[in-house]
């Protein structure tokens, strides 16, 4: 009986040994690997008779491992289990009598659901003498059903309160939102973290929109009389404009003002929207440090403004141009977002041209907001 000896794969050294191992570190099948390796170290050291008896493992299966690390020249993954879904499913059959009968329901009874219509139905299969089904497989042929298009989806009833009437609007499945995850920035752009800030005066409740780039922290907000969606298009447009490098990435919270018309401009302008999980704060750092440090040293000394929005927003663009030209700031070195910006990522022969010039417009920018 001819013998293959795992150690016979590492013949080359350690960089090849590290390497074969490291193909299975992270592999979602490590278990499994690891245990088929076990047992091809036993079947070579007892062979194939205390082999079966310990493990329950042919010869031919075994003999069919060391092919498959033979052809991939010891490759660790090759023993990872393969697929075992079926290639033809099974296709669920059906009674003509129960499905008619839970189309039937539905049309007398919309929305009712699988626990409403099983006790009904068991009843109707008792007096047609057909066995009847359970709660969880009425479930699924309301889903199929549905799927099919037979069934309508769940209907919402809205109200207008302009003219009275109802109608029934179909229920749209959440939507599934991108998640930051462990993207890092590196450019200028790359990350722009937005929030919203509620200020009360005097009666007034007006919002404070904000932003801050994460790699430079140049920053902008804007106040509103409204958190819409709308307020958070107009916002986004404003920061595109007065910003001199390119943005990609926006990550805000779940807020409506960062739904509809805001999701619209995002991909208008190409731009990955990420979300924070719910309740989850830490995930919009930045930000709303910064909204700390604009109510402390703007909002709250400006909070008659407020009445007037257009006095307060051209207040608010003057404390701008001095927090992103000349406050400096200790988590970039103590120096300014935007002196940070020219020093790390401008090339020294377009400083002497641009710089002076690339100050003078992000100023002037602000200034016309």
């Amino acid at each position: 009986m001819q013998q293959i000896y795992i150690a016979s794969y590492f013949r080359n050294g350690y960089s090849r040994f590290m390497k074969l191992i490291l193909d299975i570190l992270n592999h979602p099948k490590r278990k499994a690997i690891e245990k088929r390796l076990e047992i091809i170290q036993f079947f070579d050291e007892f062979g194939s008779s205390a082999a079966r008896k310990a493990f329950g493992k042919s010869r031919s299966t075994i003999y069919l491992w060391k092919q498959k690390l033979a052809n991939t020249g010891g490759k660790l993954s090759a023993l990872a289990p393969g697929d075992k879904t079926p290639i033809h499913k099974r296709k669920r059959v059906v009674q003509p009598f129960i499905e008619d009968f839970i189309l039937n329901y539905r049309l007398a009874h919309p929305c009712a659901d699988k626990t409403t219509i099983t006790p009904a139905l068991a009843m109707a299969c008792q007096q047609a003498g057909v066995k009847s089904v359970s709660e969880s497989t009425v479930g699924r042929i309301i889903r199929d059903l549905k799927r099919r298009g037979r069934i309508s989806k769940s209907l919402k009833m809205i109200h207008n309160g302009d003219t009275g009437q109802l109608y029934f609007h179909e229920r749209k499945s959440a939507k599934k939102k991108q998640r930051r995850k462990g993207f890092a920035p590196h450019q200028p752009g790359d990350l722009v973290q937005m929030d919203t800030v509620s200020i009360f005066a005097n009666g007034l409740k007006r919002y404070l929109f904000t932003a801050i780039d994460v790699q430079t922290r140049m920053a902008f907000a804007y106040a509103y009389k409204a958190d819409s969606s709308a307020s958070g298009q107009d916002f986004l447009k404003k920061f595109v404009k007065v910003t001199p490098f390119v943005t990609t990435r926006i990550q805000t919270d779940n807020g409506s003002e960062f739904a509809q018309h805001f999701e619209r401009s995002c991909q208008e302008n190409d731009l990955v929207h990420f979300f924070n999980y719910p309740r989850h704060p830490q995930s919009n750092a930045h930000v709303e440090r910064f909204n700390r440090t604009i109510q402390e040293q703007f909002a709250n000394w400006h909070i008659d403004e407020l009445a007037e929005l257009d006095t307060f927003n051209r207040n608010l663009m003057e404390y701008l141009i001095w927090y992103n030209t000349e406050r400096p700031h200790r988590g970039i070195g103590k120096l300014p977002p935007l002196k940070y910006y020219l020093n790390n990522f401008f090339k020294p022969q377009e400083k002497s041209n641009m710089i002076w010039t690339l100050t003078r417009d992000f100023n002037n920018s602000l200034l016309v907001i």
